[in-house]
């Protein structure tokens, strides 16, 4: 029978104790190594993102198309006669859109004539008068490109100059 245990003694030998730096040195290498690679990955990613993403064609210039002669019609007053001369030029950016301009010119500039022809000398007198008559030319240009089968990017249509008598 073995001898009992004394105070001095110990009943069970005592296991060297195992240092833990060795296994946290460990752990930080793995978790060092696993963020390093999920960065390296996501930087990848990223950049594979980037160049699969086209990039934005560059805008066109605008392209100016001048209505020569000028406009000069005759005002749909009631009181007296009165006249609208009008320089007008067309923006576009549309290189399509150029070409059927030039194309329906005509077409174009009897329409502006008959819209010009309609206004009143009092509906002019005022800037949001003219705002509205430039946005009515650009939709009766729009209207007659898109019933010809042509493309129809009018941008706007400009008064450089515009006279009321």
């Amino acid at each position: 029978m073995p001898a009992p245990a004394t105070a001095t003694q110990p009943a069970v030998p005592a296991k060297p104790k195992r240092r833990l730096w060795p296994l946290l040195l460990i752990l930080v290498v793995v978790l060092a190594g696993a963020g390093g690679g999920g960065w390296w990955w996501w930087q990848g990613r990223q950049q594979a993102d980037a160049e699969a993403t086209p990039a934005k064609p560059a805008r066109l210039p605008a392209q100016y198309v001048a209505l020569e002669p000028s406009f000069v019609v005759n005002l749909a007053d009631d009181d007296a006669v009165r006249y609208l001369q009008a320089d007008v030029q067309l923006v576009t950016r549309d290189p399509a859109t150029l070409k059927a301009l030039e194309t329906h010119g005509p077409s174009i500039r009897n329409r502006l004539l008959l819209l010009f022809g309609q206004q009143q000398s009092r509906q002019l007198a005022q800037r949001a008068g003219k705002e509205r008559l430039q946005q009515a030319a650009r939709d009766e240009v729009r209207a007659l490109l898109k019933a010809e089968g042509e493309p129809d990017k009018v941008e706007a249509v400009i008064f450089t100059s515009l006279v009321t008598q």
